[in-house]
């Protein structure tokens, strides 16, 4: 049975129909994947859905998160794609890194929590410094509520600081983003088979 792999888009504009660099990126990292064997499912646009503030998996009418968690923990490896603005990730990534805090009350008998055995990585983009502190905000809050996450786990693209080219408006891809997204595919679902075949002990 082949993996499944879904992605999460923290652009800030809730409209789907908007182009966002960050869906760009993802297409990148869906690519690489299929070389893979992942199946990599229809991108989510986080802010288009009602994800109430709370650190518990349901806040409450209306809150969109629980269908949310359902459909992440349906999948073995989470794209985590999101902005850089002002130099961190996105509000929208920082609410759905606060929803799963939750996790860690809701392991099973084994002490895991209900992402453990579930592989992680990031797609970020920006026009100015901030890759490597986004996605060490990402890995380090993602890592505390039981993803695992492969050796070279984020694929990433910068512009010039306050520029005015976004990685949606490139001609074609640099070849150093598609031999990261490659690396970063074969990374995860190698190490997302070795966990569904070899699950923690808890």
């Amino acid at each position: 049975m082949s993996l499944k792999a879904l992605a999460l888009n923290c652009t800030l504009k809730a409209d789907g129909s908007e182009e966002s660099s960050t869906d760009a990126m993802i297409a990148v990292l869906a690519e690489a994947f299929s070389q893979y064997d992942v199946t990599v499912s229809k991108t989510v646009r986080v802010a288009a859905l009602d994800i109430m503030p709370g650190v518990t998996s349901n806040v409450g009418d209306g809150d969109a998160w629980p269908g949310l968690r359902e459909k992440i923990l349906a999948h073995d490896i989470l794209i985590f794609g999101g902005p850089i603005w002002m130099g961190q990730i996105s509000s929208i990534a920082k609410r759905v890194l606060e929803r799963m805090d939750a996790f860690l009350s809701e392991t099973d008998d084994e002490g895991r929590m209900p992402s453990y055995g579930k592989v992680v990585v990031a797609a970020i983009v920006g026009n100015e410094d901030g890759a490597h502190f986004a996605s060490a905000q990402l890995f380090q809050a993602l890592n505390d509520v039981g993803w695992t996450i492969p050796a070279v786990a984020a694929c990433y693209w910068v512009g010039e600081a306050m520029g005015a080219v976004d990685f949606k408006d490139l001609d074609e891809t640099p070849e150093k983003v598609t031999k990261t997204a490659k690396m970063v595919a074969g990374n995860a679902a190698h190490l997302a088979g070795l966990l569904r075949s070899s699950p923690y002990p808890g």
